[in-house]
């Protein structure tokens, strides 16, 4: 185990150089610097200015050259100008010229300056993963239980008018986007004058205009029922529908092993014999299934931040790509490939657990 652990470590960190050198070299394309610099400075700046600008700053090396720099295994560029301002990637606002470190990447704890937020990087998406985080938890509470209920319900008995119920649901829970859903769940849930609150109101169950916000705004701060339920509902109800089919399809399976059949002939009740002999084997390929949703919450929680204007990891990449915020950008994909690399290993490594008939060569 601890081989194939150290292994697979190993093309993790590939894939990850791979992956963030190419999102970096598409980041600094020289398009989006002159945007940078135009931002920066003025948007009727002539060409020899924005190449003068670029050039102060070390934008113009060469990309490998910045990768370096960026991970921190090169000095970071830097030059002073006549007038003893320091210019270059690792000088932050109000530094003086020895005040500038040498290194200042990613292994060095440094993720950048956020040219829009005008905050080091580290503190802008530290906040927002946080929101997110909170959001993604209760995501999966809500999500994961709904779906292996219903998977398993469907796959106990195949072909059965609760199998076709059940499995109607999740494929349209499936195939209904987030954005339809949630513009759907704001329109009659909370609405003040269409859908369910206005006659829940008028019957007097319930005290305010509308069941549940439309905006997930104030839960940033103070996350409630009312206020949180629509964007979680929103995000489980997708993901929901995906995890119960191959929860059924993989119960369907195993009530067909000859281990089931010969616990039926033995007499032992059905009851007994979905808790205790299908239900461990069925959910060893479901349990690959819900730990890769982590990294698809992570990416895929764009939509339904900006719909709710929940600020957290998507609508922060939404802002950033908006604003050409690169140093952001850049942090965003380095948090989205980590996240993928370890679920896709922890799923790895809990599958051989849950599967002792899988051998590590």
């Amino acid at each position: 185990m601890g081989l194939f652990i150290l292994r697979r470590f190993g093309v993790m960190v590939l894939t990850a150089i791979c992956l963030t050198y190419i999102v970096f070299f598409m980041t600094n394309l020289y398009p989006n610097l002159e945007k940078l610099a135009k931002t920066q400075g003025n948007f009727r700046m002539s060409d020899e200015a924005v190449a003068s600008f670029l050039e102060d700053r070390g934008y113009l090396q060469s990309t490998p050259r910045k990768y370096l720099e960026w991970v921190g295994l090169a000095p970071g560029y830097l030059v002073v100008k006549d007038d003893g301002i320091p210019l270059g990637k690792c000088v932050r606002p109000g530094m003086d010229a020895d005040e500038v470190p040498q290194y200042c990447g990613i292994l060095q704890g440094d993720w950048g300056w956020s040219t829009v937020s005008k905050a080091p990087v580290s503190d802008v998406l530290g906040a927002r993963l946080a929101n997110t985080g909170y959001l993604m938890w209760w995501v999966m509470v809500l999500m994961v239980p709904m779906a292996l209920i219903i998977g398993v319900l469907a796959g106990m008995r195949e072909g059965s008018k609760l199998d076709r119920s059940l499995s109607t649901v999740s494929i349209l829970s499936t195939a209904t986007p987030e954005y339809v859903s949630g513009v759907i769940f704001i329109v009659f849930l909370a609405s003040s004058r269409y859908g369910l609150s206005p006659w829940l109101n008028e019957i007097g169950l319930i005290e305010s205009k509308t069941l549940f916000k439309g905006t997930a705004a104030k839960a940033m701060e103070n996350p409630t029922f009312e206020n949180f339920f629509l964007p979680v509902m929103t995000i489980a109800l997708y993901g929901m529908g995906y995890i119960a089919r191959m929860t059924r399809a993989s119960m369907a399976e195993v009530m067909t092993a000859q281990f089931i059949r010969t616990a039926r002939l033995k007499g032992v009740n059905f009851r007994a014999v979905v808790l205790k002999h299908a239900l461990r084997n069925a959910l060893i390929a479901p349990f690959t299934v819900i730990m890769l949703q982590v990294p698809w919450l992570l990416n895929g929680v764009v939509i339904v931040e900006n719909l709710f204007n929940y600020k957290g990891f998507g609508w922060q990449l939404v802002n950033a790509a908006g604003n050409n915020d690169i140093d952001v950008l850049l942090a965003v994909s380095v948090v989205s490939v980590v996240v993928v690399l370890l679920t896709q290993l922890i799923s790895d490594i809990g599958y051989v657990y849950l599967n002792p008939r899988i051998r590590i060569s």
